[in-house]
């Protein structure tokens, strides 16, 4: 990938603001909720914002140098915020990724690994696809050697609702390349994030 690119998997549909607060106001009341109170006049309005902050990624340039050095060791970002929704009960999910690769010709601006598990985070998700998205997306535009992927995360669908089991944690991973195919580079990555 080249410096200027913007990265956009799949455009999102323009927001319907008042459609949104609209059907916020009806999904309140058919639960028994009133909007009508001076608490919560102003709520459906604000659930509809908030939804669409939600599910709204910023657009970002995908900047990317040649590897002039030739750096063939691994690089690995922790700790990158992941703030999405499950597409099963709406609910939200929150937690950390860890991403490294082992880079090729190219090397990543750091900034971007945060941008682009925000671009796929910021849409109705699993983990799982989560996970893969990610790593997916690195191999096809970067074209590392290899790249590890893991997230971890706590899902209110679970903690909420359910069975209840708050501070439960759900980890994924996905692993592509050399990190996937040689075991002792597999450990570095996976000891990395301890």
């Amino acid at each position: 990938m080249t410096a200027g690119l913007v990265a956009v998997p799949d455009e999102m549909p323009e927001v319907d603001l008042d459609a949104a607060t609209l059907h916020a106001r009806g999904l309140l009341e058919a639960l028994g909720v009133p909007s009508d109170l001076p608490g919560t006049i102003d709520t459906p309005r604000r659930m509809a914002k908030a939804y669409a902050a939600l599910l709204s990624a910023r657009e970002f340039d995908m900047t990317s140098f040649p590897n002039d050095e030739g750096y063939d060791e691994l690089v690995v970002v922790k700790d990158i915020p992941v703030q999405s929704v499950c597409e099963h009960h709406f609910l939200p999910f929150t937690g950390v990724a860890h991403v490294g690769y082992l880079p090729g010709d190219r090397i990543l601006g750091l900034s971007k690994f945060a941008r682009v598990v925000e671009m796929f985070a910021r849409r109705p998700q699993v983990q799982e696809r989560l996970t893969v998205q990610v790593a997916d997306w690195l191999v096809a535009g970067l074209a590392p050697r290899g790249v590890g992927v893991v997230i971890e995360a706590e899902h209110l669908c679970m903690t909420l609702r359910g069975v209840q089991a708050a501070g439960t944690t759900t980890r994924t991973s996905a692993v592509r390349g050399l990190v996937r195919d040689r075991p002792h580079t597999r450990a570095e990555f996976l000891d990395a994030l301890q």
